[in-house]
């Protein structure tokens, strides 16, 4: 096999030089009439009416439901906009109406809508007068040739067509209200304004104090204290979740008859990396508990009992010991130690408590890059907001170098028919795993994604049993000795281990160890396009062993590469795929992750940065990519894709992206351009004003397939090379010998 390579070079980084063109409606859609623009007044008028009568907060939020799922560009920039103030700026939340339309919330000033009417009942004056009252895509396009004369009615040219050019995306205007999820205990986040939330809880009546306030929005609240809300002031939920769940652990119990200790010793730990676990309790009366550093974070007040103890016992002696008492499943990682924080008992726990504990373990902690939590809820996400577990775990990985690996739920009889994964397995950032079977099927009690409708969760999948027989089920190690167990909780520690592996012992970025698993998992398949089983499996299985993932076949030159964002488009075009015969005799695949800053107020528009990537060829246009993307394109000519159709196809806005070309039975080579030079380009986008995407890191993995069998990795290297590239192979013996002599303590006799 072939060693991964890794390139280490210079990215070129440019601005974003092109100009977006003359606003204007699709080619052959209806037209947008001074009725549809007038009907938007009205809407306006009454609601200008409404927020007139409530004083609990300044200014007004505002519903704008669109006609389909909506791209930045197509969302309202001529409504609520003056001088340097933008629309984008007022945008406070964002979901799908149950026929999947955006619906996106602005808060804005009284001042603000009188403003916006204004401009657009002057635009429908104008259609009347001189456009007959309709216009369409043909009409924009000469509209130089009306010899109109915009300034008689208060608009420029551009914002007259700006205006009908948004209105043809507005359906329609309204009030928000959430309030029909909010029953019991709940953690509610309400929307952003410009008055402190806790002062608008005390005006409505509701004392908080600061122990249930997760952040600026975001607070624990008790059933008479939502009904108050309710009544008072509906409009200002945003969401709503169940604080109080019950676990959801595991799928199927599969004990042993006959009752055996694992191993009955194991050697003393010396410098092997930690792996962090948040779970229930750990017993350590086990044989590996020298290996597990315990931390007891559940309320002494709770009364906990041995129950308490299984699962995360159980969850650590994979992490630990796994390989050798599941020895089929040897994945070469050798054992990790384990630092254990027991955050919950095995029956119903409080969302609220294990947010507030995960801030505070991992904050306590920084030397932990990779943690478990095989934790999750019964209950399944909302289609429309991220719960707030998730929030915080995807906001803890941007703020901080650290990876979550986390279990995807499992199904339970409780459950009729396709259920939803729970939280916190909607976390974004987080690599998130559910199980499969031998065969890579889904295993029965798997749990379904999709987030938000869009994102791919799980991830991955990895063996977590299935089964009857004990020789279907996962070896665990708990207080009373040897058992079999089935569930994700036990999928993902396997993958944890893998992800400590990569990074912990060979030195990668945990943006191309996330990436190098997901591109493993994916193979030559395309599991992660599939309708039917990505919502299962993600991408697919990772391979059980190490070196299926860190070398390639020996047709096959893989290699990964880093890279930071600092302006619109950070690339190259100095890749030197191997020439046969004035062509690129490969196939190519590529595997792209980053971990974006995420906005929970901003409902399913989640992730603030979009890095929208290019691999392939390079022409005299510019990147010829593999997966045919032209979202981005500078070709001279222009390219319409519908928000929907983007996210589908180049899954725009997701922070895990796997583009391809297609493999099957007879795979051609391709022409070569440009001396033979491919290239990559990734491009930043922001969703909202602030940049969170600057300085942004991202790692990506390709994987380049000879058409004929042939091992070109030593041709690609030397041209590497000659082209500047730092060339170096993930060798696991060399590395692995580095990390020990790092671990090396040194004593200076002085």
């Amino acid at each position: 096999m072939n060693d991964v390579l890794q390139l280490k070079g210079t990215f070129q980084q440019r601005p974003n030089g092109g100009k977006p063109g003359s606003p204007n409606v699709p080619k052959n859609k209806k037209t947008v009439s001074s009725d549809h623009l007038k009907k938007l007044v009205k809407q306006l008028q009454d609601l200008e009416r409404y927020w007139a009568d409530q004083t609990l907060i300044a200014g007004a939020l505002i519903d704008v439901n669109y006609i389909d799922v909506i791209a930045k560009s197509n969302r309202i920039g001529s409504y609520f906009c003056k001088g340097t103030v933008t629309s984008n700026q007022s945008i406070v939340g964002a979901r799908f109406s149950a026929d999947k339309k955006h619906i996106i919330t602005h808060y804005v000033s009284g001042a603000m809508i009188q403003d916006t009417i204004e401009k657009v009942k002057n635009a429908a004056t104008l259609l009347d007068a001189k456009l007959g009252g309709n216009v369409n895509h043909d009409d924009i396009e000469n509209i130089d040739k009306k010899n109109i004369k915009f300034d008689t009615y208060g608009l420029s040219k551009s914002a007259f067509l700006r205006i009908v050019v948004d209105s043809y995306y507005v359906e329609s205007f309204g009030v928000p209200d959430n309030s029909a999820n909010a029953t019991n205990n709940q953690i509610i986040t309400v929307y952003q304004t410009d008055k402190d939330t806790i002062a608008i809880m005390k005006s409505i009546g509701i004392n908080i104090t600061p122990d249930k306030v997760i952040n600026d929005t975001t607070l624990l609240l008790y059933p008479d204290e939502i009904k108050l809300l309710i009544s008072k002031a509906p409009y200002l939920i945003a969401m709503a979740v169940e604080d109080i769940t019950k676990l959801s652990l595991d799928a199927i119990l599969n004990d042993s008859a006959d009752k055996n200790d694992v191993p009955a010793s194991i050697d003393s730990p010396t410098n092997e990396p930690t792996i962090g676990v948040i779970d229930t309790l750990f017993d350590d009366r086990v044989y590996f508990s020298d290996w597990v550093d315990f931390h007891n974070m559940v309320d002494p007040n709770i009364p906990v009992d041995s129950s308490d103890y299984r699962h995360g016992t159980a969850v650590s002696s994979i992490i630990v010991d796994g390989h050798t008492i599941n020895p089929e499943l040897d994945d070469g990682c050798g054992r990790f130690r384990v630092r254990h924080f027991g955050v919950a008992s095995g029956g119903r726990y409080s969302a609220f408590t294990i947010i507030k504990l995960i801030q505070q373990i991992v904050a306590a902690n920084p030397d932990i890059k990779v943690w478990n939590l095989s934790l999750g809820s019964e209950g399944e996400i909302n289609p429309n907001f991220i719960s707030p577990e998730a929030a915080i775990l995807d906001k803890i990985q941007f703020d901080n170098d650290v990876l979550f690996v986390i279990a995807g739920t499992n199904k339970t009889a409780k459950h009729k028919g396709e259920t939803l994964i729970g939280s916190p397995a909607d976390s974004i950032n987080s690599i998130v795993v559910n199980s499969a079977k031998k065969n890579g099927d889904p295993a029965s009690y798997a749990r379904k994604g999709i987030v938000l409708s869009f994102f791919n969760k799980p991830d991955v999948s990895a063996l977590g049993g299935d089964g009857n027989r004990k020789e279907d089920a996962i070896r665990v190690c708990e207080p009373a000795g040897e058992a079999f167990r089935l569930g994700t909780s036990y999928a993902a520690p396997w993958v944890t281990r893998k992800a400590a592996y990569l990074i912990e012992v060979l030195g990668l970025s945990r943006e191309v160890a996330k990436a190098l698993l997901v591109d493993a998992a994916a193979g030559w398949n395309d599991t992660g396009n599939d309708p039917e089983l990505a919502p299962f499996i993600g991408h697919g299985a990772v391979p059980i062993r190490i070196e299926d993932i860190v070398k390639s076949e020996e047709d096959e030159i893989k290699f990964i590469m880093s890279g930071v964002s600092e302006k619109y488009d950070t690339y190259t075009y100095n890749l030197p795929v191997p020439v046969n015969k004035d062509k690129h005799p490969f196939i190519a695949k590529a595997t792209l992750c980053y971990f974006p800053n995420c906005s929970i107020n901003q409902g399913v528009d989640y992730t603030n940065t979009e890095l929208d990537v290019y691999i392939g060829r390079v022409n005299e246009k510019g990147i010829k990519s593999i997966d045919k993307n032209t979202q981005s394109v500078s070709d001279g000519e222009r390219h319409y894709i519908y928000e929907g159709e983007a996210r589908k196809l180049y899954r725009k806005w997701d922070n895990t992206k796997h583009i391809r070309e297609k493999y099957g039975d007879r795979l051609i080579a391709r022409k070569s351009y440009k001396d033979g030079m491919w290239g990559v380009s990734v491009k930043t986008k922001e969703r909202l004003e602030k940049r969170d995407g600057d300085g942004i890191k991202f790692g990506l993995v390709v994987t380049l397939k000879e058409t004929n069998g042939v091992n070109r990795i030593n041709d690609f290297i030397r041209q590497a090379q000659i082209r500047g590239w730092l060339v170096s192979k993930v060798d696991i013996d060399a590395q692995v010998e580095i990390y020990n002599k790092l671990q090396e303590q040194v004593d200076l006799d002085i």
